[in-house]
């Protein structure tokens, strides 16, 4: 996404939607949790994302150990140190490239900060939560797509076995749903756990330099679930 800076529009405009489509909530948190109000958050994270892909602005950053989310946090920073500077911004509505980013935020921005922000937490943590969640919810809905293909698999009885947050049921119970024996179920739970372990090692993979990089990028987004 980040190499289509420089490329002609449509795809940096493509690009531009796919990032905010996927990866606003933890910078919107991350904003407001620095203190900003629900519209000035929503003006600031359009602008940081219009601004990445439409300038020069980022060009001197680097990802700290080739992790994507550390390159959005710093380039966030750096752009917010900025409009501090500057005192000024567009008003909302103004950049017909996030129109659809305008949407979402308004649609489950501070909702889900409000959700989120509970805890006493830094804007620091609660960035990398937030990032941590959204990874995981892209596996779970790639996921959840893949078995929607497959009648034999009925995805909303073997998901709680998948996410952190949530106590699975009992094993034979969730068998019985199914029409399963005990053995068959947890055959099919095993096969599904594995391609739950793919899915996420693939997203991690797209977020930073290289394979070395994924075990450590993972073990600091568990981290971050856990506290």
């Amino acid at each position: 996404m980040l190499r289509s800076r420089g490329s002609d529009p449509e795809q940096a405009r493509e690009a531009l939607e796919l990032l905010c489509r996927d990866y606003w909530f933890p910078l919107y948190a991350y904003v407001r949790r620095k203190g900003h109000g629900p519209e000035d958050a929503s003006d600031l994270t359009q602008e940081f994302f219009a601004k990445l892909l439409a300038s020069d602005f980022s060009r001197e950053l680097a990802p700290e150990g080739g992790r994507f989310r550390s390159f959005l946090l710093t380039a966030l920073n750096r752009f917010l140190v900025d409009e501090w500077r500057r005192s000024h911004r567009h008003k909302r509505g103004g950049n017909t490239v996030t129109g659809s980013l305008d949407a979402l935020i308004a649609e489950r921005g501070e909702a889900s900060y409000v959700g989120e922000a509970a805890n006493h937490v830094t804007p620091e943590h609660l960035y990398q939560r937030a990032w941590a969640e959204t990874l995981l919810s892209r596996v779970l809905a790639r996921l959840a797509a893949e078995c929607a293909g497959r009648s034999e698999v009925r995805f909303e009885v073997l998901e709680p076995f998948l996410a952190l947050s949530r106590q699975p049921p009992a094993l034979v119970d969730a068998a019985a749903q199914l029409g399963l024996t005990l053995p068959a179920f947890k055959s099919q739970l095993h096969r599904l756990r594995q391609r739950y372990r793919e899915l996420l090692y693939e997203e991690i993979g797209q977020t930073v330099d290289g394979s070395a990089e994924v075990e450590d990028e993972l073990r600091g987004l568990l981290q971050a679930m856990q506290t």
